[in-house]
C-alpha cells in the first residue's frame, strides 16, 4: 500500500464519550428526549446534521440542522472546560512511527470537521503525520465515496494501492464504494462481523496487525 487513510473517531482516538455526551446535551437543549448512547456510538462517523437526523428518527432537515447546531454548541463548551478529551487507542503512534520508516503515506478521511479534526491532531502532536485530510465540511457524508477520492488525488494514488481503515461500516462502504481496501478495527462503534460482511479484508484486533498486511 502507498496510501493509507484512517477514519478519525472510533479508530485513531476514543471520542465516544464526547459524542454520547454532546448529542444527550443538544437534544435535551431542545426540549427533546435524547437517545441512547447505543445509538448514538452507532451514528459516529457520519456527518453531524446527517447523523443527528437518523438520531431525530423523521424526516425533518430542520430540525435535524437545529440539533447539530446545539451539539456545536455543546461540544465547543465542553473543549473550553476540557479541553480535547480524546485520548488515542493504545498502539496508534507506534502505528504512525513504523508507517512511516516504511515511506507509506498516511490520510485521515473523517466525519469531524476540519476545525476539529486539526485540534485533535494538534492536542496529539500529529499535526505533520498525514499528506491529506478529508472531512466532512469538504465533502459529502461518508460512505459517499469523496472523501477517498480526494485523498487519492492529492497523494497521487489508485484504488488499488490505498487502504482505508475504520471502526464502522460507513467507512467499509466507503472503501468498497472507492475500489480501496478496506480494513477494520474491532474496537470502535460498530462490531467486527459487521464489518466482515460489509467486506472487510480484515478486522484488526491490535493496531500492529495491520503491518502484517502490508509487503
Amino acid at each position: 500500500m502507498r496510501l493509507i487513510v484512517f477514519d478519525c473517531d472510533g479508530t485513531l482516538v476514543d471520542s465516544a464519550a464526547t459524542i454520547v455526551a454532546c448529542a444527550t446535551e443538544a437534544f435535551e437543549g431542545l426540549g427533546l428526549a435524547p437517545p441512547a448512547p447505543e445509538a448514538i456510538r452507532r451514528i459516529v462517523g457520519l456527518s453531524l446534521a446527517p447523523a443527528m437526523g437518523v438520531l431525530l428518527g423523521r424526516d425533518d432537515p430542520d430540525t435535524a440542522l437545529a440539533i447539530a447546531a446545539s451539539y456545536r454548541d455543546a461540544f465547543l463548551r465542553r473543549r473550553e472546560r476540557e479541553g480535547v478529551v480524546e485520548p488515542l487507542f493504545p498502539g496508534t503512534r507506534g502505528l504512525l512511527d513504523a508507517l512511516g520508516t516504511r515511506g507509506v503515506l498516511l490520510g485521515v478521511a473523517t466525519g469531524k470537521s476540519m476545525r476539529g479534526l486539526e485540534a485533535v491532531l494538534a492536542a496529539h502532536d500529529l499535526g505533520g503525520r498525514f499528506v491529506t485530510l478529508q472531512t466532512a465540511d469538504l465533502h459529502p457524508s461518508k460512505p459517499h465515496p469523496s472523501m477517498l477520492e480526494a485523498a487519492m488525488r492529492e497523494a497521487g494514488t489508485g484504488p488499488d494501492e490505498t487502504m482505508i481503515v475504520g471502526d464502522t461500516t460507513f467507512d467499509i462502504d466507503m472503501g468498497v464504494s472507492a475500489g480501496c481496501v478496506p480494513v477494520g478495527v474491532s474496537w470502535g462503534n460498530h462490531g467486527a462481523d459487521e464489518l466482515r460482511e460489509r467486506g472487510a479484508v480484515r478486522v484488526l484486533q491490535r493496531f500492529d496487525e495491520l503491518l502484517d498486511l502490508l509487503p
